[in-house]
């Protein structure tokens, strides 16, 4: 199975330029960013490239601390594309393009995809790299305006530390956790909002991001979405 972290940056929320990143577990990374967007739009654009950089058959778990993003890729967008890429209410669904191009690239993987929630922050080794990488890209992007993409790029080299990294399996008894219905309607709840709602701790701290202090969920806790 190949593991992949991901991660997203934006250094003034909504508007500010974004970064994204992807770190395999086993060696390699990358990363890249826009001008302009939104955390939400930068944890979508770090799960897609992740999806992209490993297209083979291998099983692929993605690791996020973003359960916006999580959700979006393996559980809304079932109901959404049933509805015509409506939300329940006959709404837009925010950020469909992004969310499209991830449903297509998990539909064509000859390999499954999965999910695991991680709360960011902690130490982790591979998500507080790829919130390093995701940071740098949105600094470099907004010093120079110009957007950055791996398209054609080799991934930059990325070395896994020497010693395992423990990874912290999903308990048993899943998360009591239901989507508030403002957020399945696309609406624009921010992806710290969403973290807080489901009693995740997702990222944040003041400029650039807000460290969330809302109740957080045990340090040993992982939720894995199909």
């Amino acid at each position: 199975m190949i593991i992949v972290s991901t991660d997203g940056s934006c250094l003034r929320n909504p508007g500010g330029a974004i970064g994204w990143a992807w770190v395999n577990h086993a060696g390699g990374a990358a990363s890249g960013g826009a001008p302009s967007g939104t955390n939400q739009i930068a944890e979508l654009r770090a799960l897609l490239e992740a999806v992209r950089a490993h297209p083979d058959a291998e099983p692929l778990l993605i690791e996020s601390d973003s359960l916006y993003a999580i959700k979006c890729a393996s559980e809304w967008i079932h109901g959404w594309r049933t509805n015509g890429w409506k939300t329940s209410t006959g709404g837009a669904v925010k950020n469909l393009e992004l969310i499209q191009q991830i449903d297509r690239a998990i539909a064509t993987r000859p390999g499954p995809v999965r999910f695991r929630w991680v709360r960011g922050h902690v130490g982790n080794y591979f998500n507080e790299q790829a919130d390093a990488l995701a940071g740098q890209a949105a600094r470099k992007v907004a010093a120079t305006g110009v957007a950055t993409d791996p398209d054609g790029d080799e991934p930059v080299p990325f070395d896994p530390p020497t010693a395992p990294i423990p990874i912290v399996e999903p308990k048993t008894e899943p998360l009591p956790v239901t989507a508030p219905s403002g957020l399945e309607r696309g609406e624009t709840e921010s992806a710290e909002k969403v973290g807080a709602t489901m009693h995740s701790a997702h990222s944040a701290a003041a400029t650039p991001r807000r460290r969330a202090t809302a109740a957080k969920p045990a340090a040993a806790e992982a939720l894995t979405l199909f």
